[in-house]
């Protein structure tokens, strides 16, 4: 399992007066797709309304090092995860809807599995089985990994044990350069795809909407109007962000910062 990375040197401050107060910086956790989008980056070009510590790991560790209370802020990307971990036990003090952005199934441009053929994201895992072809996944329980299991799942597939089936316990950067490498499948992001270089992959299916990968912030305890100054600042500045085809990056969610409410008995 990967290891939480600190952001050591990357704390954000609003200001000198920020940087020099005595008061903690607001912990932030959030994943290794977040940083390497370029959406980390966005908000590390921004003036936040407190100074900020970023942590980044795969979003099972995020959330369970908020659960602990180590952290104050977390933006993921796992919802059966988010909800389990921390709004079903109380964790959660304002719940805001985020962004979006897209996962596709990558893979050789040769295509042995017929991937691009696919009619559904699940009918895509289950060729690849089919096939036998080399699938490469984060095996991370990131958000990335939790989605590929639901996937698989919906396949009727369960790949664990197989020889064709291998888990990097990497990020997402590292797993796809291994995929690369194996002439294989994965499961990718796309705004972090799109960042990387030099690799052989293709996107051959993204056109389901189960391929959606919808990234919530959860304020936890933080100085008021972080939560919707994340919403307002850093999002409208990460919709700029594009595509190789020109399509943006991420798009916006629907609704507003707001408690969770408690679920009907």
């Amino acid at each position: 399992m990967a290891l939480l990375l600190f952001r050591r040197g990357a704390v954000i401050c609003a200001g000198l007066a920020a940087c020099t107060s005595e008061a903690r910086p607001l912990r932030l956790g959030t994943t290794y797709t977040v940083e390497q989008s370029g959406a980390l980056a966005v908000l590390d070009s921004l003036q936040p309304p407190a100074p900020l510590t970023v942590v980044v790991g795969p979003s099972g560790q995020i959330l369970r090092s908020a659960a602990a209370g180590d952290l104050d802020v977390v933006l993921t990307h796992a919802p059966s995860l988010e909800e389990r971990l921390l709004v079903a036990p109380g964790h959660v003090a304002l719940r805001c809807p985020f962004a979006a952005s897209r996962f596709a199934i990558v893979g050789p441009a040769a295509d042995p599995a017929r991937v691009a053929r696919a009619v559904t994201a699940a009918d895509a895992m289950h060729r690849i089985a089919a096939a036998q072809a080399p699938f490469v996944s984060r095996g991370d329980s990131s958000g990335t990994h939790v989605k590929e299991l639901a996937l698989w799942a919906a396949a009727g597939v369960a790949p664990g044990g197989r020889t064709w089936y291998v888990q990097s316990g990497a990020d997402q950067a590292a797993t796809l350069r291994v995929a690369d490498e194996r002439g294989g499948y994965a499961l990718a992001d796309l705004p972090t795809f799109t960042r990387l270089r030099g690799l052989e992959l293709r996107v051959l299916f993204t056109t389901d909407t189960a391929l959606a990968n919808p990234y919530t912030l959860y304020v936890l305890r933080s100085p008021a109007g972080f939560g919707p100054w994340a919403l307002g600042t850093w999002r409208e500045r990460l919709l700029n962000l594009r595509l190789d085809d020109g399509t943006t990056a991420f798009a916006t969610r629907a609704g507003g910062c707001a408690a969770p409410t408690a679920p009907v008995p």
